[in-house]
């Protein structure tokens, strides 16, 4: 299995129902591919060598899974209450090392 995390972006529409999430997180437990997550507030980007940059306002929240491979784990993405009102779901690999 690899490690996969869902960064869950901020431009889905507003005007969506997004109470899917029990359903989502619960069909998430019971494949097993559920390892953790949380939304994401406010905060600051800092950089020892200069002026950081703002921080990226777009993300909103994220959650880790297990899956086989990246199709499993897109395939894991229908029912995302983020996904399903238009908004935008990276799927970024989690390295082993």
């Amino acid at each position: 299995m690899t490690d996969y995390i869902l960064l869950m972006h901020r431009d889905a529409d507003p005007n969506v129902d997004d109470t899917g999430w029990d359903a989502y997180f619960g069909m998430l437990h019971a494949s097993g591919a559920f390892q953790g997550g949380s939304s994401i507030g406010d905060g600051i980007c800092i950089n020892k060598a200069g002026a950081p940059p703002p921080i990226s306002a777009q993300l909103g929240g994220f959650i880790r899974i297990a899956a086989p491979d990246l199709a499993a784990a897109k395939a894991l993405v229908i029912g995302n209450p983020v996904f399903e009102a238009g908004g935008t779901i990276e799927i970024r690999e989690l390295p082993k090392d």
